[in-house]
């Protein structure tokens, strides 16, 4: 239990020193020599990958099943309202504060000291750790570049700020670029074709669309025009009107099915920013599932993305702090969270 217990400690130091180090997505290399050289001062082999970190159990079997421990070692950028300088914040004994700090610096520092607790011990699963870079603006050279480099992953716990409570789905991202096409005119003879009534009909369509098909777990998916725009001048019949269309997809359906689903019933043209994000829930006979079970870990629908909708095998989403924290300023996570987070996953980790 002492070994626990200083497990959290050193996990809350090395979060205040990493707060100081700048890890703005695709600027991650300071941090991912700091942390390199961390685990190597505690005896931990590793490769990096671009400025991502791999780590796998000391005694690995390639008979045994992998179980990786993932969380993301970038940030997004500061807000202009923090009261202090993000990378310099000020020493409290019950808070650490500073950028990243909550999203997800807790769950980066417990899983790392989860892992060094337990990575020499049998299991009877392999343990990988697996640091992320990227996650913020789902780039390339992040869990995308894990993916194909490392195929042996049977299952996942992505370090995310949950409360240590279990997300065992969580809604994609669809973006959806819409263009309505009309033809200029002069407005005071009633020339041209509109294309601002167009994106109107169009928007009107999106709103009141229903899906078919709900999800047990999350419900329906959610749509919602976001962003508009059209015309030069007042005396001018704008040709074009673009507007933007935010979708929270389910597992019901893939990115792909929805895209064909709405142009089907709209004349705009839909373009996807990207098909890639999708969503994710945890298999009903995982064994992450069935250990939060056994430990008595509420479950719930994360209405947030992460590195989850990157990977092809099953996986449970949970990390100490607030979601609702994140990417705000004066950024912090409690002391006492990051050491019951280290405690929970080893507990949990032991339980599969």
């Amino acid at each position: 239990m002492e070994a626990i217990v200083e497990a959290g400690r050193d996990a809350v130091n090395l979060l205040r020193e990493l707060v100081r180090i700048p890890s703005i997505s695709k600027e991650e290399a300071a941090r991912s020599e700091y942390i390199s050289a961390y685990l190597n001062s505690r005896g931990v082999a590793h490769k990096r990958l671009a400025n991502n970190i791999i780590a796998y159990s000391q005694n690995y079997n390639p008979e045994l099943p992998v179980l990786m421990l993932n969380s993301h070692i970038d940030t997004v950028k500061p807000v202009t309202s923090y009261t202090f300088n993000p990378f310099n914040p000020p020493h409290s004994d019950t808070h650490i504060y500073g950028l990243g700090s909550n999203d997800a610096g807790g769950s980066l520092v417990s899983l790392i000291h989860t892992f060094i607790h337990l990575h020499r011990r049998e299991l009877g699963f392999n343990l990988m750790l697996a640091l992320s870079c990227e996650e913020e603006i789902s780039g390339p050279n992040g869990m995308d570049l894990i993916v194909a480099n490392y195929k042996d992953v049977d299952m996942a716990i992505i370090g995310e700020p949950t409360g240590m409570r279990a997300a065992i789905a969580e809604r994609g991202l669809l973006v959806l670029d819409g263009t309505a096409h009309g033809k200029s005119g002069h407005a005071a003879r009633n020339e041209g074709i509109n294309s601002l009534y167009i994106a109107i009909d169009d928007i009107n369509i999106l709103r009141n669309y229903r899906f078919g098909k709900i999800s047990p777990r999350m419900g329906e998916v959610k749509l919602t025009v976001t962003q508009i725009e059209a015309g030069s001048q007042h005396n001018v019949i704008p040709e074009t009107c673009r507007f933007v269309v935010d979708i929270r997809p389910t597992e019901q359906y893939t990115n792909s099915e929805i895209l064909d689903l709405l142009q089907s019933e709209v004349k705009s043209e839909l373009k996807a920013r990207s098909l890639t994000n999708k969503s994710s829930a945890t298999p009903l006979d995982s064994p992450l599932i069935r250990c939060a079970e056994r430990l008595g870990i509420e479950q719930y629908t994360s209405p947030t993305t992460s590195d989850w909708m990157r990977i092809p095998f099953a996986g449970l989403k949970m990390g100490p702090g607030d979601s609702s924290r994140s990417h705000r300023a004066d950024e912090y996570i409690l002391v006492e969270e990051v050491t019951e987070g280290v405690k929970k996953y080893i507990e949990f980790i032991e339980n599969i």
